[in-house]
């Protein structure tokens, strides 16, 4: 399934306000199975969300990269960390190493990973629909509607659970 950024972003913008007042009210209310609630959406939303198919957020955001993932990468890529910082990494406004250049420049043509198995821990991560107190994350979560189309999925069926 080829992934359409364009459509991706065309929702997201539509959908903009509503859910972020959704997701401000979710965070405010802290309902007792939201956690229960969003890893089993996750789940389900990645039975048929193909994230080679996208790679958007390889393409369009760098994850935090902390000193962990800097000496696991340089390790792995045979280079000292201060090479691996000069190499790729810049500081951005809150102080945070993040990828010097977009797309991640471990992205392959293919929408691979060069580096899958020493990728840092906010790649591992992402696109965070299945961590704990879920509430805390909602204005991330929203930043995320207009980058993955998973999140966008997770919060529209959040909806339908929440907005009854």
């Amino acid at each position: 399934m080829k992934f359409d950024l364009e459509k991706l972003k065309q929702e997201a913008q539509n959908k903009s306000k509503e859910n972020k007042a959704f997701l401000t009210r979710l965070r405010k209310k802290k309902p007792r199975d939201l956690d229960d609630q969003t890893h089993q959406l996750h789940h389900d939303v990645f039975e048929y969300t193909d994230c080679l198919a996208c790679a958007n957020c390889c393409k369009s955001i760098s994850p935090i990269i902390i000193d962990r993932d800097i000496d696991r990468m340089a390790r792995h890529l045979k280079m000292k960390p201060s090479a691996f910082i000069d190499q790729y990494l810049e500081l951005d406004d809150d102080g945070d190493y993040v990828y010097r250049t977009s797309p991640c420049p471990f992205l392959m043509p293919d929408n691979y990973c060069m580096i899958y198995e020493v990728r840092p821990r906010a790649c591992r991560e992402y696109p965070h629909t299945d961590r704990k107190r879920f509430f805390q994350i909602t204005n991330l979560t929203y930043r995320n509607t207009f980058v993955c189309p998973a999140v966008l999925d997770v919060v529209e069926k959040l909806k339908s659970i929440y907005d009854k």
